[in-house]
Order: C-alpha cells, then structure tokens, then sequence
C-alpha cells in the first residue's frame, strides 16, 4: 500500500461513491440493526493491509472484487427474475403477469425444447416436446401474445435461448415496435452463449463459425440500437449443472467470454463499444463459503482480463455483471421439502457474492414444473432474504474474513490456471473441439458421484437420514391438446402471409447467409412477415449445415 488507507477511501468517496449516490440515493437515510447498531456502508481494515487496493479495493471500482456498483444494495437490491414458461404463449403470460404481481422484478423467458433448437411446433420432430420444458414460441403472434399487457419499456426481461438467440431477439423487437415502444428503451438479456452448448447443454444448431457471428452480429446491431440490451450471457451455470467444480466453472465460462471478446474484435468491433453489454450467468452451489469466494474471484479475474488482456480503458468494460440461479442438481426428488433449505443457502450465497438478479429454484422441480405455490414460496425466499435477514444493509459483509479471502484468492489462482492452459491449445473452441472441457467435467462429475456414492458427501434424504414418507406433490401438466392448436395458429400465419414476400426474404436470407452482411435487420423484415421461426432456421442449416460434436472417449 503505497498510501494510507484513509487517502483510498477519501479517493473513492470522492469520484465513485459521490457521483452514485447522485444517480441513485441509497434505499434509507441510514440503516441500522434492530437492536439499534448503525450499519456502516463497507467496512475497511483496521490493521495496514498493503494488499488491500489490489486485491480488493472499492465497490464500483477496479478489480471490483467487493462488487460492481458503488453502493450495492443500499441503493438497489438484485433483480428478483423467476424463470418460467411452460405450455403456450398464454398460459406463461398468466404466470408472468402472476409473477409480476407476487412482486418479481424481472422476466425470465423459459423455451420448450423444439424452439431452442429452431424447429416450429408442427415440425415433425417437435412432436411431444411442444410446451413441454417452456414456452412454444414459433412466429411473431406467440411472441406478441407472450408479452401481452407486459410493457416492454418498463419491464426488463432475460431469455434463455442460444442457438436461434438472434431470431428470438428480433421478434423481441418487432412486438417493442407493435406496442409503440422505442426499442433504444428495451432493457433485458439473451443468453446468446453458444460454446456452452457445445460444451455442456447440447441445444446447438449451427457450427462454430456461423454461430460465433449470429454472436458478433447482436453485438454490434444492439451497441447501435438497443444500447441497454445485454447481448450475450456467458454462463457457467450449465457447466457447473453437468458436473463441474466451482473452479472449473470461473474458468471454462471465462474462457468462453474470452473467445467471444477475441471473436468480436476480430470482426471489427472496438472492445470498449461491446464489452459493457456483456454479461454473466453462474451458480449458487451448496457449499456456502466456496459459492460466496467463486462470485468475488470472477469478478476480480474478468477486470484483469479486461483491462491487461484486451485493453479495454472504459470501467464498465472491466466490471462481470452476472445472474445467477441456485443449483437445480442438487434439488432431490426425496423429501422435496428439503429443497426450499437447499435453495435459501445457496440464494444467500448469491447475494453475499454480490449478484445482480437471481432465480430461485422451487421445491418440487424435481418432480416437474413447479406449481404457483412452490413458485410463491421460491420468490418469498428472496424476498425474505432481502427485507429481513439485513444482508443487504452493507456492501460485501463477509470481505476480510480469513477463509473466505483464502478461499477466493484460491479459485482466482487455480482458475487462471486452467485459463493458460486452455490459451496454448488455442483457445476455448479449440478446447471444446479437442474434447478437453468436456473430459475435465465429467471426470469432476464422476468424482462427486463416487463421493456420493461411498457416502463420502452426505446428501440428505438421500444417502442419509431417510424417511418412508411419500412426498405428496400437485403436478402441473401440459396439456398435449396445446400441440394441435399451435399448429392450428401456425397454419391461420402461413395462410394470411405475402406468399411472394416470403420467397424474396428466403432468398435475401440465403445471400446474407453466404455473405457478411448483420443479419439482425433482416432477421427483423423476416419475422415481421410472418416467417416463422423453424423457416428462417431451415434456410440458415441449407447453408450453414449443423455442428456435429466430436467423438470424446
């Protein structure tokens, strides 16, 4: 520390802390504990800590590790964004506009499974899966009816989609246009993050190269018209789902966002236009303090990348701003109410780790979508967390404390390791091609299992402490009639369009395909005309073809 803590301290009041209490006043003139104890903002070190500006420094300053805004929850809480959609457009606005009511914050657009793979719901292979894991969203009107009476320029929304995640987008912003609102106001996120389905989920469509730049399109078409869009949610979340460690999951999504920046300077964009709309999706795990550690160490990891590895000179570029959803592989369909316990940890986790929205998985997930109780009582979670247990009072409550600063200087440490190594193969993709990620996960999943298995890792109601009661659930079921009515509307769209215009945009699709033209605007015309989505996809397999994975032993 070449200055005393007190000059840092008036430095970052000054320049940082002033200018956000500005933007936003805090949620109380003061806070104070119930037994009347004032709350400080953050607090500081009370022995020299030469160590301290670098490794941790201020919220709202680099490296960031105590957070990305000034104030944090003192000014304002997370995003609460359940995820949901099941069935049809309208059964999920139901449960949207519920949930809104329940006092979420934020959308968060679940899609069945024909959608995130590009098909439409009267596809032949689509059969049995409409509606059945999300939402069937294969034209414009079941977007439009999705976002019914949801105002688009107050409300932000995430979808989790990633192969046809431009395509989605654009109708996005057609129903924005519909409703008459300007779509440099839209606020929201699309997961947009391909290598992890590669990797991890298997929802791909595309190769490499085609996917990368549907990528590099929406980042640049959204930095020149819907500048407060997050383009792309690089996300560890599914890595950590197929059986990663905490470590592996900084570093295989770190090195994923990586390629993406590399992929976008490559292709023309300054990193500093770009970088402050990506954004990050993790998981909150069941080991409390490793969950709390690995939040604080991506952050401080990602500032250095950005700033000493790309150049990037903007702050915002340098900050990780990510969701996060608690870890639905380890609900267990044994005592399911064991799960709510699981979730509060691991969404306690979350906020000690400094997110800025979460989801909260319910109870009963185990068994199949959750009921409107179940999700009730997984949004009260939050909400609990946030107005009662006084967590959200102070900035970064457990910084200092000796293992959890031992423990993220650990996952910071181990995690660039894996990132050099994943640098001299080439690269992620290179890694994901050679089969690297994919053997590191499997063999931490393997471990974890044998763990389980040898009652090594007690898991509870499972391999210990076990009951002959029966869980005794409501179910929500899809109602398979939902198929043949979505096919009924696709047939009423096909019937009503320009029958030329479709074959002109089909045609225009394929040159664009085969040039290096942004798609998005034509994406945009298409949807507009009532091409749908399973049409505009087959046109882009024709030319494109469709990633096999390879072969990994």
């Amino acid at each position: 520390m070449s200055k005393p803590i007190d000059d840092y301290t008036k430095s970052w009041e000054t320049h940082t802390l002033a200018p956000a209490l500005q933007r936003r006043p805090e949620r109380k003139p003061h806070f104070k504990t119930p037994s009347g104890i004032d709350i400080e903002r953050v607090y500081l070190p009370t022995d020299p800590d030469p160590d301290y500006p670098d490794k941790l420094g201020f919220p709202g300053e680099y490296p960031y590790t105590r957070g990305v805004q000034a104030t944090m929850y003192r000014g304002q809480l997370w995003t609460m964004r359940q995820y949901a959609g099941y069935a049809t457009a309208e059964e999920s606005n139901r449960r949207y506009r519920y949930l809104l009511e329940q006092g979420q914050t934020g959308l968060s657009v679940a899609f069945d499974l024909p959608t995130q793979i590009g098909y439409d719901a009267d596809d032949p292979i689509a059969s049995g899966e409409v509606g059945k894991v999300g939402v069937s969203i294969s034209c414009l009107d079941d977007m439009a009816q999705l976002l019914e009476s949801i105002p688009l320029d107050q409300v932000s929304a995430s979808m989790t989609i990633n192969a046809p995640a431009a395509i989605l987008l654009a109708m996005y912003i057609a129903v924005a246009k519909r409703q008459g609102v300007e779509i440099s106001r839209l606020r929201g996120t699309i997961q947009n993050d391909i290598l992890k389905e590669y990797i991890a989920r298997g929802t791909y469509i595309f190769p490499p190269g085609p996917a990368i730049r549907l990528i590099t399109d929406v980042l640049s078409y959204c930095y020149a018209n819907v500048p407060r869009w997050n383009t792309i949610s690089i996300s560890g979340y599914h890595i950590r789902e197929a059986g990663s460690t905490a470590v592996q999951e900084v570093a295989f999504t770190l090195a994923n966002a990586i390629a993406y920046v590399q992929a976008a300077i490559d292709a023309g964009l300054e990193v500093d236009d770009f970088a402050p709309q990506l954004a990050f999706f993790f998981n909150a795990h069941s080991h409390f303090l490793e969950e709390i550690a690995k939040f604080r160490a991506a952050r401080r990891l990602w500032a250095r990348i950005m700033r000493e590895r790309f150049g990037a000179e903007d702050p915002k570029s340098w900050r990780l701003r990510f969701h996060t959803q608690t870890a639905g592989s380890t609900l267990t369909a044994q005592q399911p109410e064991n799960n709510v316990t699981r979730v509060a940890l691991q969404a306690l986790a979350a906020v000690f780790g400094g997110t800025q929205s979460l989801h909260t998985n319910s109870m009963d997930e185990a068994h199949g979508l959750p009921t409107e109780d179940a999700v009730r009582v997984a949004l009260r979670t939050q909400q609990i967390i946030a107005f009662e247990s006084g967590v959200a009072e102070t900035i970064d409550p457990l910084a200092g404390s000796y293992i959890i600063e031992h423990l993220t200087d650990e996952i910071e440490q181990r995690a660039q390791d894996y990132i050099q190594k994943i640098d001299e193969m080439g690269g992620a993709l290179a890694a994901v091609e050679n089969g690297y990620i994919q053997r590191e996960i499997q063999e931490a999943a393997y471990r974890t299992q044998q763990e389980i298995e040898s009652d090594e890792m007690i898991v509870v109601g499972v391999n210990a402490f076990h009951t002959d009661l029966s869980a005794n659930l409501k179910r929500v079921e899809v109602n398979p009639v939902i198929e043949n009515a979505q096919r009924q509307r696709l047939e009423q769209v096909r019937r009503r369009r320009d029958t030329k215009r479709f074959d002109d945009l089909l045609a225009q699709l394929s040159q664009a395909a085969e040039g290096d033209e942004n798609m998005m605007p034509l994406f945009i015309e298409c949807v507009e005309a009532d091409l749908t989505l399973g049409e505009i996809c087959r046109r882009l397999r024709e030319v494109w073809g469709e990633y096999q994975p390879p072969l990994i032993l």
